[in-house]
């Protein structure tokens, strides 16, 4: 069974299967994919829901982690990292399609229409909501609810698959590893893809987790021990693919970093391999201009009150600086600080 599940892992780390992933996965794969979340709210109240409180029950945009009130923000994020796609997502979509048809009409026109954009909706498109997407979405993913997968040919889920093929969307279900997942056989010959995703553990399912009796597998990751097994039932089926949580982690969100550190790093920054960026801060003692008299032209940059410089070049240089020295690391374009290291 767990060689199973590793087998259909290299579905999504081995070049040689890529074409057994739905475009939009490749896209994630390669950390491509512009995150564009259109709204926290959702008519559902799925107890594995891992969406975080801040975002839950909120109408507010955010592309990749950045809040975004414009359309132009929309376009700088996607600039920024050179996005080649973009996932639509929430809360739930549909419940502010036209949100959703104005942001990817924008994408489709600023990127051209190789600009591949996906959508995860845990409701069945109608066939109006697919004719306003027709040509602006090119991937549906359905996220079924669990308490609906026993009798999944006789929900709107399986209309709506069918009619999306009919109307050129590549048609896919996404859902996390449960119980029941054998379940949702019978509806993979109507799909392109079917992608379960490792149960995760969160702040606000950790309660639905603990009533259900589930543990974390490691102290590191927020993978729910067992979630794999009730995967394995279902990943014997070509179109079936398994994305683990450490995958999410170490991949697809260090590959998308890394695009964005490369646009936007400075002369002063160094990208890691990881996606974060290392510089030095200088904090002076008094008159900066003395700690300036030690620093060489094009290594550093006067910040307000202290100076970036180039790491090593710090590193170097502070026995010798009257100030506070550290080296910091961070994610780029001034994101979240991942670590200070005094010097």
């Amino acid at each position: 069974m767990h060689i199973l599940i590793i087998l259909h892992l290299l579905d999504y780390t081995s070049g040689d299967d890529s074409q057994m992933l739905s475009q939009g996965c490749v896209l994630c794969m390669e950390g491509a994919k512009m995150v564009l979340f259109v709204t926290g709210e959702c008519g559902r109240s799925c107890w594995y829901c891992p969406l975080s409180a801040e975002r839950k029950g909120t109408d507010q945009v955010y592309a990749n982690e950045r809040p975004v009130s414009s359309d132009d923000q929309v376009i700088a994020e996607a600039v920024m990292m050179s996005a080649l796609g973009t996932g639509v997502t929430g809360g739930e979509p549909l419940l502010v399609l036209d949100r959703v048809v104005r942001y990817t009409s924008l994408l489709k026109e600023a990127f051209g229409p190789e600009h591949q954009i996906h959508l995860y909706t845990g409701v069945a498109p109608t066939e109006s909501d697919l004719q306003a997407m027709q040509g602006l979405v090119d991937e549906i993913r359905l996220h079924p609810p669990q308490e609906c997968w026993k009798e999944i040919l006789s929900t709107p889920f399986l209309r709506s698959a069918v009619r999306a093929k009919e109307l050129g969307f590549a048609i896919g279900v996404e859902v996390p590893a449960l119980p029941g997942l054998e379940n949702l056989a019978a509806l993979l010959p109507y799909l392109d893809f079917m992608n379960i995703n490792e149960l995760e553990w969160g702040e606000t399912n950790a309660t639905g987790m603990r009533d259900r009796g589930f543990e974390l597998e490691d102290d590191v990751h927020n993978a729910i021990l067992g979630s794999g097994e009730w995967a394995a039932a279902i990943c014997d089926d070509e179109k079936v693919h398994w994305c683990s949580s450490s995958f999410k982690d170490s991949v697809q969100l260090r590959e998308r970093l890394k695009r964005i550190a490369v646009n936007t790093a400075r002369d002063i920054d160094e990208v890691t391999p990881d996606g974060t960026i290392i510089y030095g801060v200088c904090e002076p003692n008094g008159d900066p201009n003395r700690v300036e008299s030690c620093l060489e032209e094009g290594t550093y940059l006067w910040c307000e009150d202290h100076f970036e410089v180039i790491w090593w070049m710090l590193a170097e240089l502070a026995p010798t600086i009257d100030g506070r020295c550290s080296i910091v690391e961070r994610y780029p374009n001034r994101g979240m600080i991942v670590e200070v290291t005094p010097l």
